[in-house]
């Protein structure tokens, strides 16, 4: 994987989920005394605006991601973060599809639906590739430590 792919994927995963639960919060937990608003927070607009613009980038990187990384790890049947990275396949494909079904879902069991899917994959989704990021950059760092350590012998 380029470190531009890895750096813009988790640049924008930052930008679409501190957006989304910054949405979430805003939209489920913040009430206010004025029955006759339209949104609970003045932002609100901003913040759903600018996660539905970088969604869709998000998704060409992990598409990036998927043929540079996720497709060559399998072919090769690596052991090495193989549960978080299975966890945000899933969860992120799950995550995408929702998301976009959301976006044109009219009836409200359909709503309802596909929100409380795309905000329970997408947490999912931001915890196991949380994980799996800290996991590549330990195992990282240990690679580069153990080739220093025989560059010096």
């Amino acid at each position: 994987m380029k470190a531009l792919e890895r750096r813009g994927f988790t640049a924008l995963h930052t930008v679409v989920a501190v957006t989304g639960f910054c949405y979430l919060y805003m939209e489920y937990f913040l009430t206010i005394d004025d029955p006759f608003a339209i949104v609970n927070h003045p932002w609100q607009p901003l913040v759903m605006a600018a996660h539905i613009v970088a969604a869709p980038v998000f998704v060409v990187f992990f598409g990036m991601i998927l043929r540079s990384h996720t497709l060559p790890k399998l072919r090769r049947r690596e052991r090495t973060h193989r549960r978080t990275g299975w966890i945000s396949l899933v969860s992120f494909s799950v995550m995408a599809l929702s998301g976009y079904l959301l976006q044109v879902a009219v009836s409200p069991v359909l709503i309802a639906t596909w929100s409380w899917t795309h905000i329970i994959t997408g947490t999912l989704f931001v915890a196991a590739y949380g994980v799996h990021f800290v996991l590549g950059l330990r195992i990282g760092r240990a690679q580069r430590r153990r080739l220093r350590e025989r560059s010096a012998l």
